[in-house]
């Protein structure tokens, strides 16, 4: 077979194994299982993404499906943005935290601490689309309530789905290896 031809092969093989990444992950990161939302006890609103999660949080509340909403400030409690839901009065709660991690995994660890403290059994969990799945693991790991994944922002064009996949992939292969869930 001349070298032109097996790599032809090669690249056929290349090609088809990406596709079959591509439609394998489209279910977990691009459309994953979304809830129907009912009442709940509390409403978590992860952070690190648009305000469009947060809002969608904020309107959940106000159309009374929970009492409180719990909003992780990921990117620290020097956001300046977060003052307008931390800081905002609303007639329900809001209350913010700074996980002890960044990541997901840092988030779902004080959701299951304060569904402990509060005896939290229904949580409605707000998100950006790629995260649904992985969130849905994360904390579903540790909490033995209900889970209700609600999509929040959602970003698009090939680079963002590109990165979502493997930031998503990384993600998971980090919480496959580090499986604790209590906080630090």
């Amino acid at each position: 077979m001349s070298l032109f031809r097996r790599a032809g092969w090669l690249l056929l093989g290349v090609l088809v194994t990406a596709l079959a990444v591509v439609l394998a992950g489209r279910p977990v990161v691009m459309a994953p299982q979304r809830d129907p939302v009912r009442p709940a006890d509390v409403i978590v609103v992860l952070g690190g993404g648009a305000d469009e999660s947060y809002d969608v949080g904020i309107e959940l509340a106000e159309r009374g499906m929970a009492p409180e909403v719990l909003i992780s400030q990921a990117d620290g409690a020097d956001d300046p943005r977060m003052d307008r839901y931390c800081g905002g009065r609303f007639r329900f709660r809001v209350a913010c935290f700074v996980p002890d991690t960044e990541r997901t995994d840092g988030e779902a660890r004080e959701i299951v601490r304060r569904a402990t403290i509060y005896g939290w059994r229904h949580l409605i969990v707000v998100t950006a689309t790629a995260d649904i799945s992985r969130t849905r693991y994360l904390v579903g790991r540790c909490f033995d309530g209900e889970l209700t994944l609600v999509a929040g922002a959602t970003g698009s064009g090939p680079k963002y789905w590109a990165w979502m996949y493997a930031r998503q992939s990384a993600g998971y292969i980090r919480a496959f290896v580090n499986q604790r869930c209590e906080p630090d």
